[in-house]
């Protein structure tokens, strides 16, 4: 199963970086969310949508 990674923006591939050099064989899926971008004017109900939607793409890619 690959490891997903999931980021309102682009801070997201630091992370990514680590991951690979914690493990090397594992595939990873990364998601940056840069088109909506800042999640800081948005409402919680807007940022659980949001991250909800992104979590079912995850899960349909095997995440």
């Amino acid at each position: 199963m690959p490891l997903g990674v999931f980021d309102s923006g682009i801070g997201g591939l630091t992370v990514v970086k680590a991951l690979r050099t914690a493990f090397p064989r594992r595939d990873i899926l990364y998601v940056g969310d840069t088109a909506r971008v800042p999640y800081g004017n948005k409402s919680a109900e807007t940022v659980e949508a949001y991250s909800r939607e992104i979590i079912g793409f995850l899960k349909s890619k095997g995440v």
